[in-house]
């Protein structure tokens, strides 16, 4: 190790060791596709496994878990964070009726702390082997002077394939349509801002908080990890073929923004709020934050982080599907033609698409 770039803040021997720590984690990730072996410059995977397409699209996303980092570092726990990031990646890539084939992960930091980039990658690791993908490959980055040494976030990409007969979206989806929407896990990774601001600075209360009607700290409840649907999305596509239409990753915006973006321009989808109940989280930020409904839908996924869109005859096998997988999920709504001008609660997500409305009240 260069004693100047020590003396700059920079210590390389700790980042090999993180490396020596999370090896075996990595590992469990691997796909019989991954040619060559850990620590390479850049990670190799066998794009002759997709001979058996027909016409193979590669999906690729990107993305971080935002602030919730943030709590993590607050409760010293980072173990979990990386499932976040994970679900965040894999579950925009199925929406299309990608298979995730590989990640890769990149965590900067103000000092390396083997151990904890090492739970950080395990992590990483664990939500991979439940998305049924590779962690190919990944940096580590110390960046002393401009993040605080125990300050970090982390980011990731994926790449997935889909034949591109079976590619969903919005061209699938017709009037009479239903809506099948499947439980998150609370909050998943969006909305840590404003969460963050009415529980923490706002409210000034501890992490280490026990909340009776979350049955939990309030540390406990907001490290919650992001469900990942990943396989069981698959799944479904699997089964139902071309009566699965569409899916809609409920990340930030909301569940109205993000299914409208999946539903064709002529077309308006009304989610009935009677049909679930939202998680106790939601309830305690509106409270604490004198928000109004509007506000929360706008900001979380009030319970729902996944919704499909299914031909009407092909609901029960879907729910029956889902439940075998043990996903909680019930019918929320239907798509109906949308009369010209009519809109929804929120323009889609992203520009385009639809529109999308809730209705009546939660349950």
């Amino acid at each position: 190790m260069s004693d100047a770039y020590a003396a700059a803040g920079v210590d390389t021997a700790a980042g090999e060791r993180a490396v020596e720590l999370m090896r075996a984690s990595v590992a469990r990730t691997m796909r019989p596709e991954v040619v060559g072996g850990f620590g390479g410059f850049a990670g190799l995977f066998d794009a002759s496994a997709l001979h058996g397409y027909t016409r193979p699209l590669l999906a690729t996303s990107t993305d971080g878990v935002g602030t919730k980092v943030a709590i993590a570092q607050a409760m010293d726990l980072h173990h979990t964070i990386g499932r976040d990031l994970v679900a965040m990646v894999v579950d925009d890539l199925v929406v299309c009726g990608a298979e995730p084939l590989f990640m890769t992960d990149y965590i900067a930091c103000g000092s390396v702390v083997p151990e904890r980039i090492a739970d950080i990658v395990t992590g990483i690791a664990e939500g991979c082997a439940l998305a049924g993908c590779a962690l190919l490959g990944g940096e580590t980055a110390e960046h002393p002077g401009l993040l605080a040494p125990d300050e970090y976030d982390v980011a990731g990409a994926g790449t997935g394939v889909v034949e591109a007969a079976e590619v969903l979206g919005p061209e699938r989806v017709a009037a009479g349509d239903v809506l099948i929407g499947m439980a998150s896990s609370g909050l998943h990774s969006n909305g840590y801002s404003l969460a963050r601001k009415v529980l923490l600075a706002d409210a000034g209360w501890e992490l280490t908080r026990r909340i009776d009607e979350l049955g939990r700290t309030l540390g406990e409840e907001l490290l919650e990890p992001t469900r990942i649907y990943a396989r069981d999305c698959l799944a479904l596509h699997e089964a139902l073929g071309t009566d699965l239409h569409a899916l809609s990753h409920i990340t930030g915006g909301g569940i109205a923004a993000n299914v409208a973006r999946v539903l064709p321009a002529d077309r308006i989808a009304e989610l009935d709020r009677s049909t679930w109940a939202p998680h106790a989280v939601f309830e305690l930020i509106g409270r604490s934050g004198g928000l109004t409904v509007a506000d929360l839908e706008g900001t979380f996924n009030m319970g729902l982080g996944m919704v499909a869109v299914v031909a009407a005859d092909a609901a029960d096998d879907a729910l029956s599907l889902l439940a075998e997988r043990s996903v909680p999920a019930t019918v929320v709504g239907a798509v109906r033609r949308r009369e010209p001008g009519e809109d929804g609660d929120a323009a889609a997500k992203g520009g385009g698409g639809g529109a999308a409305r809730l209705v009546n009240s939660y349950r």
